[in-house]
């Protein structure tokens, strides 16, 4: 028997983890594989991108090898999947078919900045590597002016980054005694500045206090390079100096060329995680179509509950474990405060006052995160 787990990163390694864990001794004596294909043999931890573009932690600090993250357990195969066949149950690579029992799709979420004409020769952004590097640089020269931070799609991953990187953006100029030369707008493509009431008047009162601007109702279709100007869908046009894009995001290509969704986000049962229409095929993180947040603490609850039902399956046990839909995000305030905010499907979220406490929660949890890649937190 195989289960076959599509995509390396958080959701994916976790789940393989926690399977291994659960199925150790189906895995010893050889009645079980439980097989991880990645197309990277590293591991980048996303959330780490923030402080890299303020020279907080290095590049070493975020990015580990992947085998060493596994259980001994866990098979490891460094490829690119290129088709899912869910009628025949294989995966399909470039010189070879994988047979399956079950599948977890894993493959999360991609930036596709090219959609925005101009984005890519005029913004900055740090949703990957590569682009936190070139943020980094242009934010230690960057001396006076107009920063915009702006939205440009929704969904996209970590649904609190922008607003983080704006306050951490505020602290940074005023460290370097340039705040007052610079000017900070942050741009929604809804009416607030975050999809959740609550939270958007929270940051909207922060704003304030910090002569923050917003504009709302604001989606981006292009970047006139030359004017360096962000032209919006409503006709409206916004400066710039520097801009911070959080880019459109759509899921991973191989679910659109699978025919699974022409947008990349699989249809996923809420509660049970599988794939509609299909028993054996189960997605989690950022891929799924779920109404809940692209985080990767929702990864981390969902591995849990997937790893519980499908060994169960396996063991001859009912599958009786269900997500309901449980986040939790931190929310960094400035260098030194932070709140929290923890949600479901029926229970709004909740925050606590910003303080340094959370803040520090965080910084230790940014520190302990490979431990939990590994499942043993």
């Amino acid at each position: 028997m195989r289960i076959a787990i599509v995509g390396g990163g958080v959701a994916g390694t976790l789940t393989a983890n926690y399977l291994a864990m659960r199925l150790r001794e189906e895995l010893r004596s050889k009645k079980l594989e439980i097989l991880l294909i990645s197309e990277r043999e590293k591991m980048l931890y996303e959330p780490g991108l923030l402080y890299l573009i303020f020279n907080r932690v290095e590049e070493k600090d975020i990015v580990k090898e992947l085998k060493l993250l596994l259980d001994p357990g866990v098979k490891l195969l460094i490829g690119k999947a290129e088709k899912l066949d869910l009628e025949n149950q294989k995966v399909l690579m470039k010189n070879e078919s994988i047979d399956y029992d079950y599948l977890v799709i894993a493959t999360g979420s991609r930036i596709v900045p090219e959609e925005i004409p101009g984005l890519v020769e005029t913004g900055h952004w740090f949703y990957d590597l590569e682009g936190a590097k070139r943020l980094r640089n242009e934010l230690a020269n960057f001396k006076k002016g107009k920063v915009v931070v702006s939205v440009m799609g929704i969904p996209h991953k970590c649904p609190v980054a922008p607003i983080e990187v704006t306050f951490l953006l505020h602290d940074f100029f005023k460290l370097h005694g340039i705040r007052k030369d610079v000017e900070i707008v942050y741009t929604y493509p809804v009416n607030r500045v975050f999809t959740m009431g609550n939270v958007s008047e929270l940051v909207e009162q922060m704003f304030a206090d910090r002569k923050i601007s917003s504009r709302l109702f604001f989606n981006p279709v292009e970047v006139d390079a030359k004017k360096k100007e962000i032209v919006t869908l409503e006709g409206e046009r916004e400066k710039f100096d520097l801009l911070v894009a959080i880019p459109p995001h759509k899921g991973a290509k191989i679910i659109i060329d699978s025919g699974i969704n022409e947008d990349g986000w699989v249809p996923t049962e809420k509660f049970t995680l599988k794939v509609k229409g299909y028993d054996n095929v189960f997605a989690l993180g950022d891929t799924t179509d779920l109404p809940i947040s692209k985080a990767g603490s929702v990864a981390h609850f969902q591995a849990e509950v997937l790893a519980e039902n499908i060994s169960a399956e396996i063991k001859g046990l009912p599958p009786t474990a269900r997500y309901f839909g449980k986040a939790m995000c931190f929310i960094e305030t400035g260098f030194d405060e932070a709140t929290y905010i923890w949600f479901d499907y029926e229970t709004p979220p909740r925050f606590v006052k910003p303080n340094k406490f959370t803040h520090w929660m965080k910084i230790a949890y940014n520190r302990m995160f490979w431990l939990t890649a590994r499942g043993i937190l």
